[in-house]
C-alpha cells in the first residue's frame, strides 16, 4: 500500500480525536462517541481508496455510520479493508481518564480477520518474547517462560489486565506467581501496544476483551514485531453461529498474529484523546489544538510519532 495512505489515515484519527476530546470529562459517553464517529466518517470522504469497513461500529441496523460492510473513501483508489474504533475508551473520555485513543488499521483486501462482536481471550507480548508463548498454557508456565525470554525475575514482570470481575481468578493466579499487575479500566488496544514499547513497564497483556479490539491490537503489534494470540469466547450459541456465518470455519481455534493480520500491507494509525501509556491527549490552545499520534507500517517496520498543531478559524463563543 502507498506509504502516503498512512499519513491520510492519521489525519482521520486526528479529526476523531479533536472532536471527541471536546467531550472529555463531561460525563456523556454517547456524545463523545458520536462526535468521534461523525468526524472520522467525514474525513474518510477525502481519501482516494476503495475501502470496506470490516471492524467497525456494528451491523448496519445498529450503527448509522462506520458499520461493518460500509464503503468508505472516494472509490478511486486501491481496495482496502479497514478496522477501526473511533473512540477506544468512551467511558475513559467521559470521565476524563487515562488512555483514550482513536484507532484505525488498514490492509489489502482480505488481510484483516472479520471478527464477530464477541469476547476474545488475548495474549500480547513484545518482540523479545515473540514465538515463545502459547495462550493455551497455564498462566504460571506462561509467565515463567516470559521471564526467561526477557531475562528478568518473575517479580520484575508486569502483567496488564482489564479490571473486570471476570478476571478475579486470573488476577489471583498472577499474584501468586509473584508478578506485578497493572490494572486498566478500559483501552486494551493501548495495553497490548504497551508491551512493544521499550520505555513501557508492561511486559504482557492477558485476559478477555472485545474480539474486534483484538484485531486492531494484532495489526499494530504486527507493525512492531511483537506477538499476539487470541481465542474467541462466545457468550451464547447465537454468537458462535454468527461467527461461522461470517466465514470462520473453526471459531474455537487459537488465532495467531498472522491469522488476524495477514501479510505486510498493514498500516496502523492512532491519536491520543486523553493522556495515556504512549500517546498524549489533545491539548487545546488559544489558536487551536495540539495532537499526538503514531503511525506504523508492517512492511518497513517504521514507527513515526507525530505532534501536530491545528489552527482553528473561529473564536470561542463567550
Amino acid at each position: 500500500m502507498d506509504r502516503n495512505l498512512a499519513l491520510e489515515l492519521m489525519r482521520v484519527t486526528e479529526a476523531a480525536a479533536l472532536s471527541a476530546a471536546r467531550w472529555m470529562g463531561k460525563g456523556d459517553e454517547r456524545m463523545a462517541d458520536a462526535a468521534a464517529v461523525e468526524a472520522m466518517r467525514r474525513s474518510f470522504d477525502k481519501i482516494d481508496i476503495d475501502g470496506t469497513i470490516v471492524i467497525g461500529e456494528g451491523e448496519r441496523d445498529e450503527a448509522p455510520m462506520l458499520y461493518i460492510g460500509e464503503k468508505v473513501g472516494t472509490g478511486r483508489g486501491p481496495k482496502v479493508d479497514i478496522a477501526l474504533d473511533p473512540l477506544e475508551g468512551t467511558t475513559i473520555t467521559a470521565k476524563g481518564g487515562y488512555n483514550a485513543t482513536t484507532v484505525i488499521a488498514a490492509a489489502d483486501e482480505g488481510c484483516l480477520l472479520r471478527a464477530p462482536d464477541t469476547y476474545m481471550m488475548k495474549l500480547a507480548v513484545g518482540p523479545e518474547a515473540a514465538g515463545v508463548l502459547d495462550i493455551t498454557d497455564p498462566v504460571p508456565l506462561t509467565l515463567k517462560r516470559l521471564a526467561r525470554a526477557l531475562d528478568k525475575y518473575l517479580e520484575e514482570i508486569t502483567v496488564c489486565i482489564l479490571d473486570r470481575p471476570r478476571h478475579e481468578e486470573l488476577i489471583r493466579t498472577v499474584r501468586e506467581t509473584g508478578c506485578r499487575i497493572k490494572l486498566i479500566s478500559d483501552g486494551d488496544v493501548s495495553g497490548a501496544l504497551a508491551t512493544c514499547m521499550p520505555e513501557s513497564p508492561v511486559d504482557i497483556l492477558l485476559g478477555i476483551g472485545g474480539a474486534p479490539e483484538g484485531v486492531l491490537s494484532a495489526a499494530a503489534i504486527k507493525c512492531l514485531g511483537g506477538d499476539f494470540q487470541g481465542q474467541l469466547r462466545f457468550r451464547n450459541e447465537e454468537e458462535r453461529q454468527r461467527a461461522i456465518a461470517m466465514g470462520l470455519k473453526d471459531p474455537d481455534k487459537v488465532f495467531t498474529l498472522e491469522d488476524l493480520a495477514q501479510g505486510d500491507s498493514i498500516i496502523f494509525a492512532s491519536t491520543g484523546v486523553t493522556d495515556g501509556e504512549f500517546l498524549r491527549g489533545v491539548r487545546f490552545t488559544a489558536r487551536g489544538a495540539v495532537t499526538n499520534s503514531v503511525i506504523m507500517r508492517a512492511r518497513s517496520r517504521t514507527v513515526r510519532w507525530v505532534t501536530a498543531q491545528h489552527h482553528f478559524d473561529y473564536k470561542p463563543k463567550y
